[in-house]
């Protein structure tokens, strides 16, 4: 059975580089300090515990892909896969929830650091890529997709997320990693 990602429409696209616009969702997000591989590790089994019965009904959720990782003291923007971004040591790491519920048919968690939030539809610039997203290729990556928003005069409305889309057993060279950045309309 495949695993469900955030629904978009593609407006463009030049080689690895896309332009999504996306619907809104529904996402459940921690915050959590650290080095950014900790942080989502931390982060991922947070919202793991809450989609897999650790909520008031004790009721499973399915997971959707990707996670998303983005720095704590930006504005978040829109989710996709798992996503993570750095502020002094601490990340908000992200899961859309499926597509059939809303803030009200949600099970509340159980963990306080577990808060479900409203995403608004957004434009997102994103570049694709394999690997295991380390440090140096995500900082990478940011900047090739900086430098194609500022080149097709793009205005970029809040820091650079990290999506992952596969689970930690997928070989590196079969991941799907993107790095997304919210753009004006």
């Amino acid at each position: 059975m495949a695993i469900e990602e955030p629904k978009y429409k593609l407006s463009f696209k030049q080689g690895d580089i896309e332009i999504r616009d996306y619907q809104p969702a529904i996402a459940a997000e921690v915050t959590v300090a650290g080095e950014r591989r900790e942080a989502a590790n931390k982060g991922f089994r947070l919202l793991a515990g809450y989609i897999f019965g650790g909520n008031t009904r004790r009721q499973n959720i399915d997971m959707t892909a990707p996670v998303a990782q983005q720095k704590a003291s930006e504005k978040i923007a829109m989710t996709a896969p798992v996503t993570q971004t750095p502020e002094e040591g601490a990340w908000v790491i992200r899961f859309t929830m499926p597509s059939n519920y809303t803030l009200e048919t949600l099970p509340e968690p159980i963990d306080p650091r577990v808060k479900l939030r409203k995403i608004a539809p957004a434009r997102l610039a994103v570049i694709r890529f394999s690997g295991l997203a380390g440090a140096a290729d995500v900082e990478a990556k940011t900047a090739e997709l900086v430098a194609f928003t500022k080149a097709r005069h793009l205005r970029a409305i809040g820091p650079a997320s990290l999506a992952q889309y596969n689970p930690p057993w997928t070989p590196w060279f079969m991941r799907r990693n993107e790095v997304m950045i919210q753009v004006e309309n």
